[in-house]
């Protein structure tokens, strides 16, 4: 009985990995070739790692205040019932907008976007704020948490157990985008790109942009 107890829970932790969003992103992405930008592939699944640059105004993350064209965050809390407890989440954001991949001084344009549903990303947790019984909230959290209209205390005036999660692709921060390879022409020009067209990673409706800032996608070759 106990070696039975020890499989199914080894089973379960194996699942529970197999099956996160970072995992799955991975292995989504181990898929795709390495190409130097200048190489493209029309068409081929072709993954980049680059600098974020902007292509419109930024984000602002809510508590780290950083500039970013990627977040998502969310804000818990510990809740009880009888012997047991959980996370309940009080609120969760997430969104994305287009941006640059610079690589060797070459762009890549990029056009995820949360309205259409046609990219799957993992970004590292980047914060992580908690408050509770004996922990008051700093007031940059309190901040956050009056933004969203939540009481940091409970009717007795005790801090309620609460945390918060930040992760963000911040503007300058190196990534790994894997999408379809595409050479598309500029409608206007961009400041400081003295090119008609410009290389693209694009989604159809059977592939999905792959977007993520975690260490193991990026290229470990200095060169293509």
């Amino acid at each position: 009985m106990p070696l039975l107890i020890i499989l199914i829970v080894g089973l379960v932790i194996f699942l529970a990995i197999y099956f996160s969003r970072k995992s799955i992103v991975l292995r989504k992405l181990s898929k795709f070739q390495f190409r130097h930008i200048g190489q493209f592939r029309s068409n081929e699944l072709t993954k980049v790692t680059g600098k974020v640059l902007q292509v419109e105004e930024p984000f602002i993350a809510p508590f780290s205040k950083r500039q970013c064209v990627a977040y998502i965050f969310q804000v818990k809390q510990k809740v009880s019932s009888g012997k047991n407890s959980h996370w309940k989440t009080l609120v969760k954001h997430e969104n994305i907008q287009s941006f640059f991949l610079e690589h060797n001084g070459k762009l890549v344009m990029v056009k995820p976007s949360v309205a259409s549903n046609n990219y799957h990303s993992y970004m590292v947790e980047d914060k992580r704020i908690t408050s509770g019984t004996f922990n008051d909230p700093t007031p940059e959290f309190k901040n956050v948490l009056n933004d969203f209209g939540i009481a940091s205390e409970n009717w007795f005036g005790f801090n309620k157990t609460l945390k918060y999660t930040e992760r963000i692709i911040e503007i300058g921060e190196t990534i790994t985008v894997g999408g379809i390879a595409k050479c598309k022409t500029l409608k206007e020009p961009i400041e400081g790109y003295n090119y008609s067209k410009i290389a693209a990673l694009e989604s159809s409706a059977e592939q999905k942009l792959i977007i993520t800032d975690h260490p193991d996608a990026k290229q470990k070759r200095k060169s293509f």
